[in-house]
């Protein structure tokens, strides 16, 4: 699956797409889910939390292991989803789309500088 351009990312696997509002979508990337494998349980942060940039903000599960999942912006949760939390499959089927994992509202947008963009994302992974 190609690495969409129009988020950034981060040197654990975790991207960030900026909406409109200034809010920011993250999930986990192709690269990543592939090499966890099967994924079968989501363990997210809860709206309201506060998250750290490169900082533990959940776990996943996958038939081969648990690894953490770590935040690629500062702020505080607006939304979880759900649907991926209910359905973690998703989170192979759709990384870039439906699988998503949380909503955040960025407390330092200055920190988006530090992510890569796709082109060194995917140098990174070669």
């Amino acid at each position: 699956m190609p690495v969409p351009e129009d988020r950034l990312y981060s040197k654990e696997h975790e991207w960030a797409l900026i909406q409109s509002d200034g809010s920011v979508i993250v999930g986990i990337t192709d690269f990543a889910q592939h090499e966890l494998g099967d994924v079968v349980y989501l363990e997210l942060p809860s709206q309201g939390a506060n998250v750290i940039q490169h900082q533990q903000m959940g776990e996943i599960e996958s038939v081969k292991a648990v690894s953490e999942v770590f935040s690629p912006v500062s702020g505080v949760v607006l939304e979880v989803n759900t649907s991926a939390q209910d359905s973690p499959e998703l989170v192979n089927s759709s990384p870039y789309e439906e699988g998503w994992l949380i909503k955040v509202q960025p407390s330092d947008e200055a920190e988006l500088k530090s992510l890569l963009d796709a082109k060194d994302y995917v140098a990174l992974t070669e």
